[in-house]
């Protein structure tokens, strides 16, 4: 069964398994002690950290071992924040982090510190300049700043060294969140803190790293002993350490060589899903990303359906955000590049990944795709679909039964000319329930005079339904009019204007509605 989901946790290089092994023999005893089996475990212990150091660039005794790569994040976010309490208490992360940094900046929020969230572009990166400004306007004096080396959802990679360079500029200590990038190199620039995870680089789960660079003010938080430092508390587990530096010396020594290998498969991936699936967006800086990492997303096709069908087909991958995919919600990554959410796919390639298998998945994909999307009932050309109002001919569209008493008019459920939401906003141009209305161009302030010539009712749909009844009906109305679509599921805030981008529509904006939210969009 092919295994294209590295980026959750990448399969155990063999030298870790050898590694492993051989520490369980030697490396048992507690490393606190003088006695021989003691000295062994001690012996090893440094020899990792030592090893772990210089795949870093970091000194030996700036490097402790946690118990995971979570924890490492955890510890280091919360002992940074302690450190520089008496700088002030707030926090600065990207929008694309990882959900551990995200839990993290969400604890600071409840004891009381204040978090400002920088903004993306649409490939998922980030400007150094808007770091500069959220430093700058920041609620109160930042203690510290943090940013991930590479995005684990669509691997592009972040200007971590020039960030660095605008936190020193402020006096602030920037935490690197490079679990996803350690494996294939350094993190250049003047970074404070580094955390990383050995599963991600096909080391054994369990450990992670934690750097506090020297002169970095920092506090340990929760009960603390002597070991690690007094930075990571409880009995070392030294053949998992051992194992997990191990295989970081031995993949750093094939990464250039694999990496290019690699971006070489990703590429064709990038390159042909489009051209084999229609109606596909290829995710995530096109260069600037890791080399072994492609997200696509498909149009009418939900995450986990798709998934499923690889699955049968014996492809491991994941879909939809990764950390959260248990729950199906959309990506805050996707969401915050403002790409496309539904359908979505993450192809992340192991170390010695066959051609064959990449080909083997090109060539099935597009059947699976298609099949999802009839069990959907995708539009394959012009189709109707359950709506409310009139069509552009004046005629009722097929299919459509409105309950007795049902206004055609959209107005009374998509207000967009003087609604008033729950907090006394008008909802023609204002912000409105869920939101408020974004308009495009100005295109808000026009389609205020006038009612949607359809009303799509996909209340209690999910994603990608209501994109589903849209595409079925906008040829229904006259190119200029308005087709609104009532929505309740989260998703289709994002997707529905991402289809637009897509098929070439305009979105309006959003408009507040009884129920979820309407979406409008104008016929081009």
């Amino acid at each position: 069964m092919p295994y294209f989901d590295a980026a959750s946790s990448a399969p155990p290089h063999p030298v870790a398994r050898q590694a492993l092994l051989a520490a369980l023999d030697e490396g048992w005893g507690d490393p606190a002690r003088l006695y021989r089996e003691g000295r062994r475990a001690r012996l090893l212990l440094d020899a990792a950290r030592q090893t772990a150091a210089d795949a870093v660039g970091c000194r030996p005794d700036e490097l402790v071992f946690t118990a995971s790569g979570t924890r490492a994040v955890h510890q280091g976010i919360a002992g940074a924040l302690a450190g520089r309490r008496r700088v002030g208490r707030g926090l600065v992360v990207s929008a694309v982090e990882h959900s551990s940094v995200l839990h993290a900046a969400t604890a600071h929020t409840v004891a009381g510190g204040t978090v400002t969230e920088v903004g993306v572009d649409r490939t998922g990166r980030v400007a150094p300049t808007a770091y500069a400004d959220a430093l700058r306007g920041s609620a109160e004096p930042v203690a510290l700043a943090c940013l991930q080396s590479a995005n684990h959802e669509v691997g592009t990679e972040q200007p971590v060294a020039d960030v660095a360079e605008v936190c020193r500029a402020a006096g602030v200590p920037l935490l690197v969140d490079a679990a996803q990038s350690l494996g294939w190199g350094r993190v250049e620039g003047g970074w404070s803190l580094l955390t990383a995870s050995a599963h991600k680089w096909g080391g054994p789960a369990g450990v992670g790293l934690l750097v506090v660079r020297k002169g970095v003010r920092f506090a340990p938080q929760g009960p603390v002993d002597e070991r690690e430092s007094g930075r990571s508390a409880g009995f070392e587990n030294i053949p998992a350490i051992v194992a997990a530096a191990a295989s970081l010396r031995a993949v750093r020594a094939e990464a250039e060589s694999e990496a290019l290998r690699l971006r070489g498969l990703v590429d064709r991936i990038r390159t042909r899903v489009p051209e084999l699936v229609p109606d596909v967006e290829v995710v995530g800086d096109p260069t600037r990303r890791l080399p072994h990492l492609v997200t696509f997303s498909c149009l009418y096709v939900d995450g986990e359906s798709l998934l499923h069908g690889l699955d049968r087909a014996e492809f491991a991958v994941s879909s939809g955000s990764s950390c959260t995919s248990s729950t199906l919600t959309p990506s805050h990554v996707l969401r915050a590049m403002g790409v496309l959410s539904e359908g979505n796919v993450r192809v992340s390639l192991p170390v010695g990944t066959a051609e064959a298998d990449v080909e083997l998945f090109l060539e099935l994909l597009p059947g699976i795709v298609s099949a999802v999307r009839a069990k959907l009932g995708a539009p394959t050309g012009r189709e109707s679909a359950s709506v409310r109002g009139p069509r552009a001919d004046g005629a009722a569209p097929s299919g459509v039964a409105d309950a007795p008493g049902a206004q055609s008019s959209a107005a009374a459920d998509a207000p967009g000319g003087g609604a008033e939401n729950g907090d006394g906003a008008r909802s023609d141009g204002g912000v409105g329930a869920g939101g408020g209305v974004e308009s495009g161009g100005g295109a808000g302030a026009d389609a205020r005079e006038e009612a949607p010539a359809l009303t799509v009712d996909a209340l209690g749909k999910r994603c990608p339904l209501p994109v589903i009844e849209l595409a079925k009906v906008i040829e229904d109305v006259p190119v200029g009019a308005v087709v609104a679509v009532l929505a309740d599921d989260d998703a289709a805030r994002l997707d529905i204007p991402a289809w637009c981008d897509m098929r070439g529509q305009e979105y309006v904006g959003e408009r507040a509605a009884q129920r979820g939210a309407a979406y409008w969009v104008r016929r081009r």
